[in-house]
């Protein structure tokens, strides 16, 4: 492929972090006395800003869901972080795109700490050129920020030659938003649907399949 930097999303497009977020999820509900037993339910926690995302599935105040966005930390930092898995191929396809020369980069809307902490947990520290996420006092969430953010310190990279890698529609969203192409994941958590919708310019079903995409 014609792309010399690689942006990648973490959750949903590396790993699987679905037992982590789910319980961190449903340990800030049960502070506020709402109790989910389905971890299920939560999946949709995967991926987009929390603070938003309490708002949205759980009609927190912006005041309860920041509250709730530091009762989940408790939980992640504590064990939720680590209760994840690299998706089976990831580190044979990142050896190889790192051998090649290109600029890997995660692009996440998880905080910078955790993902660093992540990364460097499952061994993959050496691949990546920079771990680019949100702050932890609830700014630069966004991934059309944070893309945004990765691209001013590419200044010797043309955008045409920058992709980025994602499960949701959010990553998709980032990248038409900063002029750059995408692949969306369909083994993540967004699914096909939304992922279609979004309108990527390439998807990949499995991580066979994006390995392709990236070394052809």
């Amino acid at each position: 492929m014609k792309y010399q930097a690689i942006l990648f999303d973490l959750d949903g497009t590396l790993t699987d972090p679905k037992i982590g977020i789910t319980k961190s999820v449903q340990y800030a509900l049960k502070r506020f006395n709402i109790i989910e037993p389905d971890l299920d339910k939560l999946i949709p926690f995967i991926g987009p800003p929390l603070v938003e995302s309490f708002q949205e599935f759980y009609s927190l105040s912006k005041t309860e869901a920041t509250a709730a966005v530091e009762y989940y930390r408790e939980y992640f930092t504590e064990s939720g972080m680590y209760e994840n898995a690299v998706y089976p191929g990831i580190k044979d396809m990142l050896t190889k795109l790192a051998a090649t020369g290109k600029e890997l980069i995660i692009a996440t809307s998880k905080p910078t700490v955790f993902s660093e902490q992540i990364i460097d947990h499952f061994g993959m520290s050496q691949f990546f050129k920079a771990i680019v996420g949100s702050h932890l006092d609830g700014s630069r969430i966004h991934k059309t920020e944070i893309i945004a953010f990765i691209l001013s310190e590419l200044p010797h990279v043309a955008r045409e030659r920058i992709i980025m890698v994602g499960d949701r529609k959010h990553d998709i969203i980032g990248a038409l938003n900063n002029g750059i192409d995408s692949i969306g994941v369909s083994y993540g958590y967004g699914g096909l649907a939304e992922l279609q919708q979004a309108g990527p310019n390439y998807i990949a079903a499995s991580v066979s399949e994006l390995d392709k995409l990236l070394s052809r």
